[in-house]
């Protein structure tokens, strides 16, 4: 169990179609969405996907996939909030 979880959290692919739908696998959390922004974790960095009427279609907690539908402007990958804090305090 423990390897699959270590596997999931390793591998991580993004298929963006026609800029409408996106299929995200090793999705570890989904942080807050709404139908401009959807922001999710990733092996513990955001992953922040801007556009306009996103949806979120289906979650996979087994194998970490999300489906997402809209018009979708831009992927940014980011820092985890949390770590981000960590080490700003501890600098």
């Amino acid at each position: 169990m423990d390897e699959r979880k270590n596997l999931k959290s390793k591998i991580h692919n993004v298929l963006i179609e026609n800029r409408e739908k996106i299929t995200i696998n090793g999705v570890d959390d989904v942080e807050s969405f709404d139908e401009n922004n959807i922001i999710l974790i990733v092996n513990d960095e955001l992953l922040v996907i801007k556009g306009f009427d996103l949806r979120i279609n289906k979650i996979n907690t087994e194998t970490g996939e999300v489906f997402i539908e809209g018009q979708i402007y831009s992927l940014e990958y980011g820092e985890s909030p949390k770590k981000g804090l960590l080490s700003r305090l501890f600098k």
